[in-house]
């Protein structure tokens, strides 16, 4: 009779050594995995302190970082001048080309006249005044011997001076920027700075003439000097003028320079009072006319006598029409041996031939 096995008999053993197969195989894997991972898993003391380093490493480069961030260096940040646009640069950095100015110079001879003069070199007469500050005060004040400017084109030929703009420099003489930039020896490039003690030249521009004028007041006065500053008009002129010498040779006519006209004689002929008046000024004066005379005509009319070698009147006299006053001279700031003649209406200069008789 054929024995009967049940099946724990029969495949035991197949499922023990199957369960054994199971365990070494998952063993191997879990073992696999714990390798893989064990850096970032193992909760052991070396892991968590290397972490916490790394921390704060990171949060002190942050924080360097954000420090670095607010000190901020601003030394070289431009600064803006005067609202300009053009950035006050670092002299140490930017250095521009300098002015060359290419002028000549001429000595005054005897009898010379401005007119003259710039005839000579083909410029006007005012450019005279450009190139020679010191003409400014009066433009006949020409002595022998002076060494004059002669600039190479009609304009003023400026000395830069601390604060000056090339706009500031176009309104003062009524140019255009663009003007002076493209003179060529002005050296001028972006962003068109200009250097303290150096010249510009200022192409078509016209020096500002200064002129003195005697003093002046609305009523007598008695506190006069010895040469007439204080003296009031006493008496009222007719309105008319006479020529001041016998000679009608003018060598020096009326233009902006010179307000007046020049009449040539030789030093010592008599020169008259022109209309009737008060002499509010006989004396020496500082600024080129020399020995000088005024008259005020009680009318709104002054009239001027200026080189005089001699003066027969004296200040608050009353004269009248053809007097003789002085003689003719060559004091002052004078090439030559003339008489300085103006005519003035409330201190406005006016031609004199227009009302000579």
């Amino acid at each position: 009779m054929e024995q009967k096995h049940s099946f724990l008999d029969r495949y035991g053993g197949h499922l023990a050594l199957l369960v054994v197969a199971v365990f070494v195989y998952a063993g191997a894997k879990i073992t696999t995995l714990e390798g893989l991972f064990e850096v970032k898993l193992a909760p052991d003391v070396e892991a968590s302190s290397t972490s916490t380093q790394s921390e704060d490493r990171f949060l002190e480069s942050s924080l360097d970082r954000d420090d670095r961030e607010l000190r901020v260096d601003l030394s070289g940040v431009p600064i803006l001048v005067d609202n300009s646009l053009s950035p006050n640069l670092n002299p140490f950095t930017f250095e521009g080309k300098r002015p060359s100015q290419t002028v000549i110079t001429y000595t005054v001879e005897s009898n010379d006249t401005p007119i003259g003069i710039a005839e000579k070199f083909g410029i006007k007469p005012e450019t005279l005044l450009g190139g020679n500050a010191y003409l400014s005060e009066e433009a006949s004040a020409l002595q022998v011997g002076s060494i004059l400017t002669i600039l190479p084109i009609d304009g003023v030929l400026h000395d830069v001076r601390d604060g000056d703009t090339l706009e500031g420099l176009a309104l003062q003489y009524g140019v255009s920027v663009e003007e002076i930039i493209a003179y060529e020896s002005n050296n001028l490039e972006f962003p068109y700075r200009l250097y303290p003690e150096t010249q510009i030249m200022i192409p078509g521009a016209v020096r500002e003439v200064w002129f003195w004028s005697a003093p002046q007041l609305p009523s007598r006065s008695r506190s006069a000097d010895s040469t007439g500053s204080g003296i009031a008009p006493q008496v009222q002129g007719t309105g008319t003028f006479i020529w001041p010498v016998g000679y009608r040779r003018i060598t020096q006519h009326y233009w902006y320079g010179h307000p007046a006209i020049d009449i040539g004689l030789p030093v010592g002929n008599a020169v008259l009072a022109s209309d009737t008046g008060t002499v509010t000024w006989a004396g020496w004066n500082v600024y080129g006319y020399g020995n000088l005379i005024v008259i005020n005509h009680g009318n709104g009319y002054e009239t001027y006598y200026g080189h005089l070698s001699g003066i027969n009147v004296y200040p608050g006299q009353i004269v009248t029409q053809g007097a003789v006053i002085g003689s003719s001279g060559n004091t002052g700031r004078s090439s030559g041996p003339h008489l300085h003649f103006e005519i003035r209406n409330y201190n406005t200069q006016l031609e004199p031939i227009g009302y000579l008789r």
